[in-house]
């Protein structure tokens, strides 16, 4: 089936998402849409699986144009897609989450999970997934689920399928692995469509690259051109992608954590038994899969979640027990891997928003009032040092896109004489431009002497800022190794093994 998007516009009010876009997909292709987060990706899918309508253009199928009131119109007309967050009911099995929405009956009435688990079966060997239509989806591995996903989607005889940054919660042999389910779904004459800002990926599976920037199509790409030709149409402008630093010289040993163990609300050990040290001018970065501890251990360590054991010290101090208007004080920088819920307030100024871990005294209140001559003013300096792109510094952090919310964050916490920077996420949707400015700031501040600790997903962006790695796997530190280790390693041990070797 050949997949045709003409003059497609969409527009939520003032803003236009998407801006006149055509694009051809090819039976038997992998066509890879890429730009910045924000461009109008994930926008246009929608308006191709019915999420959204279109406010001008069509879409056609094989030269038939089509009207889709919803996703199952476009379902049955043979458009599948894959989402970025699973789409799937946690407590149900696979083969009800798979009839889920075009439920078979048999006699009676009866839900006939009989045909959804032959279903299941068929899919899997097909493809070689080996998944057991009985297993309750909660208690699968992400990379698992996310083939139960696709399974749905064929499991309607997609013909078109949508892949929507697919990769971000997987290890890199998932990932491996799905670029392979990808090129056999290619060559049985699936149109794939492949949503990413991961130039990597693209550049293994993609037939044709089109790249869009501010919700219009830019131009297109080959397969063959660098990451830098790539970056460069994405953003507009050359991007130096690589980070470039000296060997860290590590000095006393700063951040201790000493058998830290976090318990949930439900008695369930999230972080067990975690220990390591972090020296001043160095750089940790702390890798896995997303919902392996690491979230809750950041937290633990700033005062938003509470030890159930062990201990946390920074130059010698206990943190232990701190509230996090203590520990912020004690002169801990902290970014949240959720700026909207965690690093900002959106109603707020941005000149607001940068005075908010300093709220209660010098230099921006005295005697309960604040001092808008002295906070519009280091505003105005930080707005300019962070290149934070807004009308003005009354903008409304809420308004403001994500690379300049994040220098928003990290403006305000970088600006404190700071003990221990830590950053959780620190790149999460935003774009390469705003990446590499991100990066060369928390290089900055390792080489002055403060002890930074990263918690991403990123592999390329564990890579490129790493000293030292620590990776995470249910809550425990499976291993702690050098900066260098390769990929393949870590993918191991994100995946919980620990290879021969590491003594950490």
């Amino acid at each position: 089936m050949t997949l045709e998007l003409r003059g497609i516009t969409k527009r939520f009010g003032a803003l236009v998402a998407n801006d006149h876009i055509d694009l051809r997909v090819e039976a038997g292709s992998i066509h890879c849409l890429l730009g910045e987060n924000g461009a109008g990706k994930s926008t246009l899918m929608n308006v191709l699986y019915g999420l959204y309508q279109a406010d001008e253009g069509e879409i056609v199928l094989d030269g038939v144009v089509q009207d889709f009131a919803g996703p199952g119109d476009a379902r049955r007309a043979g458009i599948g897609m894959v989402h970025q967050h699973f789409m799937l009911v946690p407590v149900f099995t696979v083969a009800e989450n798979v009839m889920l929405g075009h439920e078979q009956t048999g006699f009676a009435g009866r839900l006939d999970l009989a045909a959804a688990r032959a279903k299941v079966r068929e899919i899997s060997e097909r493809f070689g997934f080996d998944i057991d239509p009985d297993a309750v989806v909660e208690d699968l591995p992400v990379g698992v689920q996310q083939r139960v996903e696709i399974i749905k989607a064929l499991s309607q005889r997609a013909k078109v399928l949508v892949f929507d940054e697919p990769t971000a919660v997987l290890t890199p042999q998932e990932t491996d692995e799905l670029m392979a389910i990808m090129e056999q779904l290619k060559a049985e004459g699936t149109a794939i469509v492949f949503i990413t800002h991961k130039l990597r990926e693209v550049r293994r599976v993609a037939d044709t690259i089109t790249v869009i920037r501010l919700g219009k199509v830019v131009g297109q790409a080959e397969p063959t051109a660098t990451n830098a030709e790539l970056a460069t149409q994405m953003v507009g402008r050359a991007v130096e992608l690589t980070v470039q630093k000296a060997p860290a010289t590590p000095g006393a040993p700063a951040l201790v954590v000493e058998n830290l163990t976090v318990v949930d609300d439900n008695g369930l050990k999230v972080v067990n038994d975690v220990s390591f040290t972090v020296h001043e001018g160095e750089i940790l970065a702390i890798a896995g899969v997303q919902g392996n501890g690491q979230t809750e251990l950041t937290e633990a360590l700033i005062g938003l979640q509470s030890a159930a054991e062990g201990r946390v010290s920074l130059g010698g101090r206990e943190l232990t027990g701190l509230t996090v208007r203590q520990a912020l004080d004690e002169g801990i920088g902290f970014v949240p891997e959720d700026r909207t819920h965690d690093g900002l307030v959106g109603e707020f100024t941005i000149a607001e928003n940068l005075m908010l871990d300093r709220s209660t005294g010098a230099p921006f209140v005295r005697a309960g009032s604040v001092q808008y001559g002295v906070l519009n003013a280091f505003a105005e300096e930080k707005k300019a040092e962070f290149d934070i792109r807004a009308a003005s510094i009354q903008t409304a952090a809420g308004r403001l896109s994500g690379g300049n919310q994040q220098k928003v964050v990290l403006a305000r916490e970088l600006s404190r004489d700071l003990k221990l920077f830590v950053a959780a996420q620190p790149t999460r949707g935003i774009d390469v431009g705003s990446i590499e400015f991100v990066h060369k700031r928390m290089v900055a501040t390792r080489d002055a002497g403060v002890p930074v600790i990263v918690v991403s997903t990123e592999l390329d962006e564990v890579a490129a800022l790493a000293d030292r790695i620590a990776v995470m796997y249910r809550g425990e530190i499976v291993g702690i190794v050098p900066g260098t280790t390769s990929r393949d390693t870590l993918g191991l041990m994100m995946a919980g093994e620990r290879p021969e070797g590491i003594v950490e």
